[in-house]
C-alpha cells in the first residue's frame, strides 16, 4: 500500500491594517501682547493692507473655511505684488522652438499561440484493471522454451528448473508488456525452505510459492516442489510434480506482468476500498484467476517445444481442474479450469479479463 501524506496545512497570511490620520492639528493660543501688535499693524497698513488681504482671498480656494491645513502637506504659494505700471515691459520676440515628431513605431504583430490542450484525466483503478492496454496487445509467440534436463529431486535440480523457466518467460512476455505501454523489467527469483522474510511479510514453506510486488520477486517453495517430486516415484506422480511446478512458476510470473502493467496495484486499491469482506475476496479471486490465465498463455505458446504432450498434457489437464481454494481467495475448481483453458486456447491476454466477468465466473 502506498502512503500519501495528508496535505499540509498552512496558517493564513498575516493581515496588516492601515488608515490615514484624520485629526486636525490643535489650534495655537496666543497672549494679549500678540493681539495688540496685530491691531497696530492693521492700523499702520491701512487701506493697502486691506486691499492686499482682499486680493489674497480672491485668489484662494473658494472652499476655504479658515481652518489651517497641516503644515506637512500644505504651504502657501501666493504673494501680493505691486500694481502694474502704465507701460507694459518690452518683450523681445523669440524664435519658435521646432521639435521633431517622434517616429511612428508599428507594434509587432502578435505571435500565434498554440491552443491550450486540457490534460487527460488519469485512468481510474477500475479503468486500469478492466480496460488495460494489455488486453489489446495480441497473442504470445513461442520462444521455443524447453524443459530443463535437471529434475527437481534436489535443491540444485529445482533451482535449475526455476532458472530455466525464468529465462523463457523473460523472453515471452516483453513484447506484450511493451505493446501495453509499460516498461518491461524481469523479476527476481528466490527459492526458500522453512521461513522466508520478504517486504510482503514472512512466509512458511507449509504454504504455496508467492510473488511480492514491493520488490518484484518470485519466491519459489523448494520444500513443496522437491517434496512433491520425491513423494511417489511413479511416473504419473513425477510428471504431475513437474507440470505443477511449471504452472505455479508461470502463475507467479503472471502476477509480475500484472505489476508491470498496473493491474496488481489497481486491483489492490479496489480491494482496499471494498465495502465488505465478500467484495474483497471476489477482487482477490479476479486477480488470482487472471494470473492462472496468463500462466497458461505461456504454456500453450510453448507446448510444442516444452513439450506438452502425452502424459504431460494429461497431468496438466488434471491439475488445472483439481485446485483447492480453502480461503475462497483464488477461485473454485471449476472457475480455475475455465480461466486456465481460456488462456491456453487463446494464447492472448484479451481472453483473461477476469475483471469484467460476472460474479459467477469468479466465485
Amino acid at each position: 500500500m502506498s502512503y500519501q501524506p495528508p496535505p499540509g496545512q498552512y496558517p493564513p497570511p498575516p493581515q496588516y491594517g492601515w488608515g490615514p490620520q484624520t485629526s486636525l492639528p490643535p489650534k495655537k493660543r496666543g497672549g494679549s501682547g500678540k493681539a495688540l501688535l496685530i491691531i497696530l499693524g492693521i492700523a499702520v497698513l491701512g487701506t493697502a493692507g486691506i486691499a492686499g488681504l482682499s486680493g489674497a482671498l480672491k485668489h484662494h480656494d473658494p472652499s476655504y473655511t479658515g481652518i489651517p491645513y497641516p503644515s506637512t502637506t500644505y504651504s502657501p504659494t501666493y504673494e501680493p505684488t505691486e500694481a502694474p505700471s502704465a507701460q507694459p515691459p518690452s518683450v523681445k520676440p523669440t524664435r519658435p522652438v521646432v521639435t521633431a515628431k517622434p517616429p511612428v513605431v508599428k507594434p509587432p504583430a502578435p505571435r500565434p499561440t498554440a491552443p491550450r490542450v486540457k490534460p487527460k484525466p488519469e485512468p481510474s483503478d477500475l479503468d486500469i484493471v478492466a480496460r488495460n492496454k494489455l488486453y489489446k496487445a495480441g497473442t504470445m509467440g513461442s520462444v521455443n522454451c524447453k524443459e530443463s534436463k535437471a529434475r527437481p529431486s534436489t535443491v540444485a535440480g529445482a533451482r535449475a528448473n526455476y532458472a530455466n523457466l525464468a529465462r523463457c518467460l523473460n523472453r515471452a512476455w516483453p513484447a506484450l508488456v511493451v505493446k501495453a505501454g509499460a516498461t518491461f523489467r524481469p523479476p527476481t527469483v528466490l527459492s526458500f525452505s522453512g521461513t522466508v522474510n520478504s517486504p510482503c511479510g514472512s512466509m512458511s514453506d507449509t504454504g504455496p510459492p508467492f510473488y511480492c510486488p514491493t520488490n518484484q520477486t518470485i519466491y519459489m517453495n523448494l520444500s513443496e516442489d522437491i517434496g512433491d517430486y520425491n513423494q511417489d516415484p511413479s511416473v504419473y506422480n513425477r510428471v504431475w510434480a513437474r507440470m505443477w511446478m511449471l504452472h505455479q512458476f508461470a502463475h507467479e510470473y503472471g502476477h509480475h506482468v500484472q505489476t508491470l502493467t498496473g493491474i496488481f496495484q489497481a486491483s489492490w486499491n479496489l480491494r482496499y476500498e471494498a465495502p465488505n469482506q465478500a467484495a474483497e475476496l471476489q477482487g482477490s479471486r479476479r486477480l488470482e484467476l487472471q494470473a492462472s490465465c496468463f500462466s497458461d498463455i505461456f504454456i500453450s505458446a510453448n507446448k510444442r517445444s516444452y513439450p506438452l504432450t502425452g502424459e504431460s498434457l494429461r497431468q496438466w489437464k488434471w491439475l488445472i481442474g483439481d485446485t483447492i481454494d480453502r480461503r475462497h481467495d483464488h477461485g473454485s475448481t471449476a472457475n480455475h479450469k475455465y480461466w486456465a483453458l481460456k488462456g491456453y486456447n487463446s494464447r492472448g491476454p484479451a481472453a483473461c479479463n477476469t475483471f469484467t466477468a460476472s460474479g459467477a465466473k469468479v466465485s
